[in-house]
């Protein structure tokens, strides 16, 4: 895929955004367990970065997915993967199926502030008994007249904590399994809604992740996106995006890092001479460096088909995993040729380690990927 000029200067622009608005405060955030998503929205909004795909009308840019791939990349150079992670639900997790399925009256109340950085949007899929398995969850909205009333729990909900609103599924009908759910938009603020607790979490900490209780939530019919009865097929679209996005991303994290690390080797002497004149060190950054550029051309090559209309769940699902094995070879190798020092949290790649954990857990596990590709191979498990 050829890049051009409009995709250099986001490359760009998001770069200076990454170097000014994000890393210059990383270590408070983390330290808070939060980064102040009211207050960094709205500066990343007045460059599109939270609706390149969405519709003009709404606020957003109305540029095609290869923009998203191009930002999503440059923000893997965050400091600390947690804010590119919420920024990454604001933008390619919480709203796509609402900027596609959602009635006009509903993107504009709920699309285009969270466009504009006004308000900030969470995905409340996973409950405590059903995470991968989406068939399971339990979380059921029930109709009284023109309103849905909600009751269920909902877990490791990422933005949860700050969400003004967020993109439910649940069940709308007795059907079992995949059959009988919707996605709605419910405001946080509505009387039965809560934040039960704030997770505390191994890594990507400047990003608040929590649990939600929904109490007899009341909130309009007219909240529903899309089709009622649809909303597992919605959700699986939003999930394809959810993880092409993330392997976007990683290529960018694994670039910083191996980055570092080879500026670390060249001033850090040994022996009397630079680590970097080590073969071994060498050479292995070499090798992983090469295996980023196949996850690059995979990225492009997904990208170029989605673009195209095709059905890129696998591609998707090929990028999902090997992009969250490849980052955590290469966060473990950073950490081991730093040595001591690497495994101090004074040092960047202690925390890049523990965040990079989540890349195969977070928007489909590994085991549930090669779930979904074992099946498309004919295997009946």
């Amino acid at each position: 895929m050829r890049l051009t000029d409009d995709h250099e200067a986001l490359r760009q622009t998001v770069r200076a955004v990454v170097r000014t608005e994000i890393n210059p405060h990383v270590e408070e955030w983390e330290a808070a367990g939060a980064f102040p998503a009211h207050d960094l929205f709205p500066r990343l909004a007045q460059v599109g970065l939270l609706g390149l795909e969405h519709p003009v009308e709404n606020g957003g840019e109305g540029a095609d997915h290869s923009f998203t791939m191009v930002a999503c990349e440059e923000l893997g150079w965050c400091h600390a993967a947690g804010i590119p992670m919420a920024i990454n639900v604001q933008a390619n997790m919480a709203t796509p199926s609402l900027a596609r399925h959602g009635t006009p009256e509903l993107r504009e109340r709920f699309l285009t502030p969270a466009i504009a950085g006004a308000a900030v949007a969470a995905i409340a899929v996973t409950e405590p008994d059903a995470g991968s398995d989406v068939a399971g969850l339990r979380t059921r909205a029930v109709l009284d007249g023109d309103d849905w009333v909600i009751t269920g729990r909902k877990l490791y909900i990422t933005n949860g904590v700050q969400a003004d609103w967020v993109c439910l599924l649940a069940r709308t009908s007795d059907e079992g399994g995949y059959r009988g759910m919707s996605q709605i938009v419910v405001p946080t603020a509505t009387p039965g809604f809560s934040v039960s607790r704030k997770l505390d979490k191994l890594g990507n900490r400047s990003s608040d992740t929590a649990e939600l209780v929904l109490d007899e939530v009341r909130v309009p019919v007219e909240n529903t996106i899309g089709e009622v009865g649809r909303g597992f097929q919605q959700q699986m679209e939003q999930f394809v995006i959810e993880r092409m996005s993330a392997s976007y991303s990683i290529v960018g994290q694994c670039d910083m890092a191996l980055t570092r690390t080879r500026e670390y080797l060249q001033q850090r002497h040994v022996f009397g001479r630079p680590l970097a004149s080590q073969q071994y060190l060498a050479y292995r950054l070499t090798e992983l460096a090469a295996q980023v550029d196949l996850l690059r051309s995979h990225n492009h090559a997904t990208c170029e088909a989605y673009l195209a209309g095709e059905d890129v769940t696998r591609l998707a699902t090929v990028g999902k995993l090997t992009a969250g094995r490849l980052l955590r070879e290469v966060a473990d190798t950073c950490l081991q040729f730093h040595g001591g020092i690497g495994y101090m949290e004074e040092t960047w790649t202690a925390r890049f380690l523990r965040d990079g954990r989540l890349a195969s857990i977070g928007g489909g596990a590994d085991e549930v990927m090669l779930q979904v590709l074992a099946r498309m191979d004919g295997f009946a498990v």
